[in-house]
């Protein structure tokens, strides 16, 4: 069996819902809602993000096994066309390691030196 490597770290995702834009935002970004869809155990912070009140939110997700990588789960409401809502959820992989800081010492031997 051999693994899969993805070519795109993004899934993207659109539907419409029957519900008015204000429930689903409620339904998003109240815990206690939210925790009925999306539970907390799955997530590196219960609180989301908004990006755009009552239209965006964004989540943080860490896999509960090695590698442990990092995702970030946004989703966008906007007026559905019968009404209702349209959703979009983007889920990507966060950045996988983010470039190294040079140590300050630069990592050289101690030296003393004579004032």
């Amino acid at each position: 069996m051999t693994d899969i490597v993805p070519t795109e770290a993004v899934l993207l995702f659109d539907c419409e819902l029957d519900a008015p834009q204000p429930k689903v935002w409620r339904a998003l970004s109240i815990p206690a809602l939210r925790e009925q869809w999306l539970p907390s155990a799955d997530l590196v912070d219960a609180e989301g993000t908004p990006i755009e009140p009552g239209q965006a939110i964004r989540y943080r997700m860490r896999e509960s096994a090695p590698p442990f990588r990092e995702s970030h789960v946004t989703i966008r409401l906007s007026p559905g066309r019968q009404g209702g809502t349209h959703i979009r959820i983007v889920h990507e992989l966060a950045k996988l390691r983010a470039a190294r800081t040079p140590a300050a010492n630069a990592n050289l031997t101690a030296r003393l030196r004579a004032a």
